[in-house]
């Protein structure tokens, strides 16, 4: 069977059937976490920081299940769902403890004179975690190797410290000591006294990095880090099992083949994502049947090295 397109560049209208997608491209998302499978190593990583009350830095290439990890813990130890910041280069502490709408707020005073400050905060996802709950919450704390420098060092002290105060409630006092705030992204919200949010529960906190940059001696004491391995043949081929349901029984088909030449090039040093050769191996095994010249291309396209343009 060859490669049969969906879309051939002719123009003309005709009816597709585009078949299921791959697990992890059907929405609403499914987490994965079931089919993860923790390197050695890891899990002792994972309950040191769960004794300790540190937060896990885990290191490694993108695709190789960092974000997953949080995942499966909260599932495990029932945390409730995962709260995520996702980083990028403008992100501040700020944002992530709490959010002001102050300008919804005056409108609102203009229009009824209505005073209430609650409904115009949000805690963050950081801030979320610390509420005082008798279980710790779960926070992955993604890419923060993309953040701005002075980040890392921001978070040493609400690290340490485990609460932080909102300005804005902490002078509302002389009207109301006890302020309910909407967490985040939820209905449901917190009472916040005098303005501080003090948890008792240290959360559950992974923090991801690709191992792009270093941080300061300060912030790294006070994580516990681990580097999640280059991925073997072996555990490659029960990562695609697992995630696609399907045995790989025959260490000279094309699938088998697929992953050591994948194994190969990230030892010699090419930027790959395991997502990349989950992708391919999807096409190949597919409906469609990724085979020929064709096919040759597209995989390439797939298995392009992420350090290229």
């Amino acid at each position: 069977m060859t490669w049969q397109p969906f879309y051939v560049g002719d123009g003309v209208p005709r009816d597709v059937e585009l078949g299921d997608p791959p697990p992890w491209r059907s929405f609403p998302r499914q987490t994965l976490h079931r089919e993860f499978q923790p390197p050695p190593g890891l899990i002792s990583a994972v309950n040191a920081a769960l004794a300790l009350r540190r937060p896990l830095l885990l290191t490694g290439a993108a695709g190789s299940g960092k974000s997953t990890v949080i995942e499966q813990v909260a599932a495990e130890l029932k945390l409730g769902e995962v709260l995520r910041w996702h980083i990028t280069s403008r992100s501040t502490l700020g944002d992530s403890l709490y959010r002001y709408d102050a300008l919804g707020r005056i409108h609102a005073q203009r229009l009824g004179g209505h005073d209430a400050i609650g409904p115009f905060l949000e805690l963050g996802p950081l801030g979320t975690a610390l509420v005082a709950v008798d279980r710790p919450r779960a926070l992955l704390i993604d890419e923060i190797d993309k953040s701005d420098l002075d980040l890392p060092s921001d978070l040493l002290d609400v690290l340490e410290r485990g609460d932080f105060e909102i300005p804005e409630l902490a002078r509302y006092t002389e009207t109301d000591d006890t302020v309910e705030v909407r967490q985040w992204r939820s209905d449901d919200t917190t009472a916040v006294h005098r303005g501080r949010v003090q948890c008792r529960q240290f959360p559950f906190i992974v923090m991801t990095s690709n191992g792009e940059r270093d941080f300061p001696a300060a912030f790294l004491r006070r994580c516990i880090r681990f580097t999640m391995p280059k991925p073997s043949v072996e555990a490659l081929r029960k990562v695609v099992e697992a995630h696609l349901r399907t045995s790989v029984d025959d260490e000279r088909g094309p699938v088998d083949e697929l992953i050591k030449s994948f194994v190969q090039r990230v030892a010699a040093g090419e930027s790959l994502a395991v997502d990349q050769l989950l992708n391919a191996i999807h096409l190949l095994t597919g409906p469609s049947g990724l085979t020929g010249e064709d096919g040759d291309a597209v995989l390439a396209l797939v298995l392009r090295e992420l350090s290229r343009a």
